[in-house]
Parts: C-alpha cells; sequence; structure tokens
C-alpha cells in the first residue's frame, strides 16, 4: 500500500469515527426524557449517591425539570430535537472531507474552531443557567476529546496534501 493510500485510509477511518460519535450524541437528545429516567434508575441501582451525592441530587433535579416540560410544555423539548438534528446534519459535513480530504480539509478546521467554541460557551452560559461547574467541565470535554481525531486527521490531510502535490497534484481518488 502506498503512502497516499495509507493516509488516505486512516484518514477516511478516523472521519468515521467522528462522524459515528456525532450522530451518537444527536440520536440520544431525541429521547432526552426517557434517556434520564434510565441514567436516575440506573444510578440509583448501581448506589452512585452514597459516593456522589451532588451529581444524584443534580439527576434529580434535571429529571423533575424534563418531566415538568415534558408533561406541561413540550414544546421546550422541540429545542432539543433541533439540537440532535444540528448533531446529524454536521455529522453529514464530514462527508466532504471523506470524499476529498485536501480539497475539504477547512471543514476539519470549522470542526476544530466548534471544538474550541464550546470551552467560552460552557464557562459563560453555564453559569447564566444554573448549571454546576463540574457538569460545565463535562461539557467542556467534549470539545477537548472531540478536538483530538480532528487534529490528527488535519496533520494527516497536510501530509497527505504534500504527497499529492510532490506527485504533481493528481487528486486525492474518491
Amino acid at each position: 500500500m502506498s503512502d497516499r493510500a495509507a493516509l488516505l485510509k486512516g484518514i477516511r477511518a478516523w472521519l468515521v469515527l467522528f462522524g459515528v460519535c456525532l450522530v451518537l450524541s444527536g440520536t440520544t437528545a431525541f429521547p432526552l426524557v426517557h434517556e434520564l429516567r434510565w441514567t436516575e434508575d440506573l444510578l440509583n441501582w448501581l448506589s452512585v449517591g452514597d459516593h456522589l451525592p451532588s451529581l444524584m441530587e443534580w439527576i434529580g433535579r434535571v429529571r423533575a425539570g424534563l418531566d415538568e416540560a415534558d408533561a406541561n410544555y413540550p414544546f421546550l423539548l422541540y429545542g432539543t430535537d433541533w439540537l440532535a438534528f444540528a448533531h446529524l446534519v454536521i455529522a453529514v459535513a464530514f462527508y466532504g472531507p471523506y470524499r476529498d480530504p485536501v480539497r475539504n480539509i477547512w471543514v476539519i478546521e470549522f470542526g476544530m474552531i466548534a471544538c474550541a467554541g464550546i470551552i467560552p460557551l460552557a464557562l459563560i452560559c453555564g453559569p447564566i443557567r444554573g448549571i454546576p461547574f463540574w457538569w460545565s467541565v463535562i461539557d467542556m470535554s467534549f470539545g477537548a476529546f472531540g478536538v483530538i481525531p480532528l487534529y490528527v486527521v488535519r496533520r494527516k490531510i497536510k501530509r497527505l496534501e504534500s504527497l499529492t502535490s510532490a506527485v504533481g497534484g493528481a487528486p486525492v481518488p474518491a
């Protein structure tokens, strides 16, 4: 296997992983009310409250809020449907770099910027919305961990670009 083919294979594997993670994180926003009930039941079954009472208090508070919204104001949950949809749409955008990584490196860079943007969003909006700081740290970790595969992909694309230009600018196969 040539260096170009190996790089392309690695880029595509990372992009598939990243896309699958985006789709999974997005689709979990659709059944939020049920997921939170299952999560609370599981955490109670595991006796997590004995070790992390503040986590259980937070989960209970969020569940009560979601239950009330679901029962009396279901239109509020429409916002999480849009959140899920946005994740799915963003995942589709990564098909461009999958097909032609060099030409579509901007999608990777856009994703890296979005990952960086999670941190100020969580630090600013978390306190405004009454989110505990430790939960904001969990939210920020999505950006911190999400940027890692994108950084790896960007480096691989830059190497692929240099190999491609060294062989006369041959296009990367789809």
